[in-house]
């Protein structure tokens, strides 16, 4: 089944080289990371808090990129997205990421991708992992997905998906005039407009069959992917394509149709309560104020709003449980919402931003964060 991670137990490191000394410069891709960075953050996508996506562009050193890698895989419980846009190269037969001050034929001045496999394969506490590579050839780190038998015995990953822009043998795109890379603007338009027909979750296979039908249509690279387990089934945002619309009858405690609602199984944090929380009523259709309709008095629209935008849990569930009542959910669901409440509250009052708390049983530059100004690039028609 497909899952939404949860954002206070997720992190995300999006690496990007736009500017180089030796390589054909790549202005697009500061824009692909601004972009991704307030999808990430944003109501479209995950709704990651803006301290945990950690955006490192121009990195002088792979050291600051393999530091930022780490620090996300020794804080994410649920699931770590990494990105990295800019040229790839072939050294030794295997993948090499591209530098500020890379050189062709300089092995030494490339980040080899097998770090950061490492780091995410021996250092990280994430169940999932994300790896999205827009660069040429990165279809080679497909092949190298697996760990060697002596790193697998130290791993414990529940699923990996590995998303590539292109095939081992060829050159990703940047068309003349795109604001984006010709890969990542495609997937950043999937996130924002949905796949209509698809899934109501956009999870990683989802993704990657219709990226691969848009592109090929566009006479672009076709991306490639591998899976691991359960990777495929993490889901990068809702499918704003396919929202049920509102229900027909505002009566209390009916709702028309089956509705995908948030899996209260999935949570893991305050944060990820909250998320889910305010995606119940974006599925159910409603406004606040039919929201509070719709509860026969027990709640208003202004208790509504309250309740979605609180930082810390109700002392008392009976307002959460007439909200979800009113937009639709079953009664068996509103049970594991309110186990979820239980759990949640039993545990240490502990700063929720740096701690995972396991889910209750289901029956129950520099590395820095930075935000840059939207420029007007100049865009290469290809890179490698």
């Amino acid at each position: 089944m497909s899952v939404l991670p949860d954002p206070g137990a997720s992190r995300a490191v999006l690496i990007g080289t736009s500017r180089y000394r030796h390589l054909e410069q790549l202005p697009a891709v500061s824009n692909n990371l601004q972009a991704l960075a307030g999808l990430l953050t944003g109501p479209v996508s995950l709704q990651l808090p803006a301290q945990h996506v950690s955006v490192v562009e121009d990195p002088a050193a792979g050291q600051s990129v393999v530091g930022a890698v780490r620090q996300a895989a020794a804080e994410a419980t649920d699931t770590l997205i990494v990105y990295f846009a800019g040229h790839g190269s072939v050294d030794a037969d295997a993948l090499s990421l591209a530098l500020p001050g890379t050189e062709y034929g300089r092995i030494e001045t490339s980040l080899p991708y097998d770090w950061l496999r490492q780091v995410l394969l021996l250092d990280s506490r994430a169940e999932r992992h994300v790896v999205i590579l827009d660069c040429c050839y990165s279809g080679l780190a497909l092949g190298r997905m697996s760990a060697s038998p002596g790193l697998a015995d130290q791993a414990a990953v529940e699923g990996s998906f590995l998303l590539a822009a292109a095939a081992e043998t060829r050159t990703a795109l940047a068309p003349v005039g795109d604001t984006y890379t010709a890969f990542t603007g495609a997937l950043l338009d999937t996130l924002h407009h949905g796949i209509p027909g698809g899934p109501a979750l956009l999870d990683l296979a989802a993704l990657y069959q219709h990226l691969r039908r848009t592109l090929e249509a566009r006479g672009h690279p076709v991306p490639q992917a591998r899976d691991r387990n359960s990777g495929s089934k993490v889901a990068l945002g809702r499918n704003h394509a396919s929202l049920p619309a509102p229900p027909a009858v505002l009566s209390p405690g009916t709702v028309s149709g089956e509705r995908p609602w948030p899996d209260p199984g999935a949570v893991r944090t305050i944060t990820g309560f909250f998320t889910a929380l305010a995606d119940v009523r974006v599925i159910s259709g409603l406004t606040h104020r039919a929201v509070g309709e719709r509860s026969a008095g027990r709640i208003s629209a202004g208790t509504v709003s309250r309740l979605l935008n609180r930082t810390t849990l109700p002392r008392t569930w009976g307002t959460t449980a007439a909200y979800l009542a009113a937009c639709g959910v079953p009664d068996a669901q509103i049970t594991q919402w309110q186990a979820l409440w239980e759990h949640l509250r039993a545990q240490p009052a502990t700063a929720e931003a740096d701690e995972a708390r396991p889910a209750p049983p289901a029956s129950a530059g520099s590395g820095r964060a930075r935000v840059w100004p939207r420029s007007l690039p100049v865009f290469r028609r290809k890179r490698g």
